[in-house]
């Protein structure tokens, strides 16, 4: 009688790196084998894993995107020749690239008019890369680029460096997990920022946990030191930042992070705005779910400020519109706080009430006789 091999028997013959040479003729193979056979098996965990054009098939780990630029701690370049060799070594210039191609992303979603905007990222102690000055965000080239120290002063680069970039390095200073900033004008987020209205919160969970609470710096001169005052101690608890008469400047691990909070910022401002237009109260989640997407934020390693607020805090918007209502009935944002008892009722002084009766008296008569 001729030998039946079942899935089971092919995948033995695999693990010990036979084929189907190896099985004698006249054998019966069960459909499921020969699909083992020909590598469509349901189950060849015990088989030995085959290449598929020098790849193995078992597929990889998965990994998440991460574009974070390390460095070791004091070994930044310090000659001239050194910092040249450093500036266009290839970890460097990915960067560039990068750089190049968030500035095309950002002109091309109407985030940057003209010369505006600009990009800042961290790579060294004392060394960030920056965007240059009078030159459209769209049409950068990676020879473009600059490089400064955290003072601002210009070590590498054939053109200028922006003038703004003193605001990013406010925030560098004072924020060291603010690696990378983008700053751009758009349309929505500014048209906050030019109406000083801080958005609410507590109504999309994607801008609670990416974003948290956006911040609103005061109006400075642009590119002045009292900007970059401002605007860095604003973003030390704020990974968004409106800048009140002028624009937006949001910071993140990697300049990739920090363009995608610019497009959650006025994303979110665009739809805060639509919102606000269809008639209806804006009615938050409550501050226990606000609380959940903190928590959440936090499991993501970005640090919220108001993990130890009171719940009745997270969601209070009154500053947004008076009377903002909450998700409790109806009830107003803000924190409950007991009213005053209310006075009693003065006592009746019928002594009072007859000289008032009196004088009323004596004013009827006289215009009685008139």
């Amino acid at each position: 009688m001729a030998k039946v091999y079942t899935a089971k028997e092919v995948q033995a013959l695999l693990a010990q790196g036979k084929g189907e040479s190896d099985i004698p003729a006249g054998a019966i193979i069960t459909p499921s084998g020969r699909d083992l056979l020909r590598g469509v098996g349901t189950d060849v965990r015990a088989a030995k894993p085959a290449k598929l054009n020098g790849h193995p098939s078992t597929p990889p780990t998965p990994q998440v995107p991460d574009y974070e630029y390390r460095w070791e701690a004091g070994t930044d370049p310090k000659t001239p020749a050194e910092i040249q060799a450093f500036f266009h070594s290839e970890p460097i210039e990915a960067i560039k690239r990068r750089m190049v191609d968030i500035g095309r992303r950002m002109w091309e979603r109407d985030y940057t008019d003209g010369n505006g905007g600009n990009l800042t990222v961290r790579v060294g102690d004392n060394l960030v890369l920056c965007t240059p000055t009078l030159i459209s965000k769209g049409f950068m080239a990676v020879e473009d680029m600059c490089l400064v120290d955290m003072d601002g002063n210009q070590l590498a680069g054939k053109l200028k460096r922006t003038s703004e970039c003193m605001t990013h390095l406010g925030i560098m200073k004072r924020q060291p997990k603010a690696k990378a900033c983008c700053h751009a004008h758009p349309p929505h987020a500014t048209a906050f920022a030019v109406a000083k209205v801080r958005p609410p919160s507590c109504l999309i969970p994607e801008a609670e946990v990416f974003l948290g609470q956006i911040g609103m710096a005061p109006y400075q001169t642009p590119g002045s030191p009292a900007n970059a005052d401002a605007v860095g101690e604003a973003a030390i608890d704020n990974m968004a930042v409106l800048m009140e008469n002028h624009g937006v400047i949001c910071w993140g691990k990697d300049i990739e992070d920090a363009y995608w909070k610019m497009e959650n910022t006025d994303a979110y401002c665009r739809t805060i705005w639509v919102a606000s237009q269809l008639g209806k109260e804006l009615t938050p989640i409550s501050g226990t779910q606000a609380r959940e997407l903190i928590a959440l934020r936090q499991s993501l390693g970005m640090e919220d400020k108001r993990a130890d607020w009171k719940e009745c805090e997270l969601c209070d918007n009154s500053d947004f519109r008076p009377g903002f209502y909450s998700a409790n009935g109806g009830a107003p944002a803000s924190c409950s706080i007991s009213p005053a008892p209310a006075e009693a009722p003065a006592a009746y002084d019928e002594q009072a009430e007859s000289v008032v009766r009196m004088i009323t008296e004596q004013i009827l008569g006289q215009l009685n006789q008139r």
